[in-house]
């Protein structure tokens, strides 16, 4: 696993009117500041990748379809540079990814219908200084393809 990465599974709490799920708590190891809390969908087989922050913490959850969630470190001087992780999170895996600032990452919705994704990143938005460094989802320089894997 790429240093820094945590996985925490969720769990969700069901009775007969419905589910509730905890996604953040202060009181969690993963908790680390608040920034916002934002909600973000992709469409079946689309692709959003890559970015990185140089600041800000990302706590990724899908709640609704599944997700191919995909990190990349590419830190000059981490134990772990040049390592691939992937996460399949959603409705049949109940989990929140965390990924510190420095790590490429990336996700694809894998279910048949439109995924919807919660991230509660540790800093706001800066409109006007965007802490968000983009590479295309097919570039040469992080060594992942996004084409669906039978096992």
């Amino acid at each position: 696993m790429i240093k820094g990465v945590t996985v925490k599974q969720l769990k969700p709490i069901c009775d007969e009117r419905g589910r509730v799920m905890e996604i953040m708590r202060s009181d969690w190891t993963e908790f680390k500041t608040f920034g916002q809390v934002y909600m973000t969908t992709v469409y079946p087989q689309a692709v959003k990748a890559w970015h990185y922050h140089k600041k800000q913490t990302d706590s990724i959850v899908c709640l609704k379809g599944m997700l191919k969630l995909v990190v990349y470190d590419s830190r000059p001087g981490s134990a772990t540079k040049g390592e691939v992780n992937e996460f399949f999170i959603g409705e049949h895996n109940p989990a929140i990814v965390q990924v510190p600032p420095m790590i490429y990452h990336g996700f694809k919705c894998v279910s048949n219908a439109e995924a919807v994704v919660v991230n509660v990143p540790t800093h706001v938005y800066n409109y006007s200084m965007p802490d968000e460094y983009r590479l295309p989802f097919n570039t040469k320089k992080i060594p992942y393809n996004w084409d669906r894997k039978n096992r």
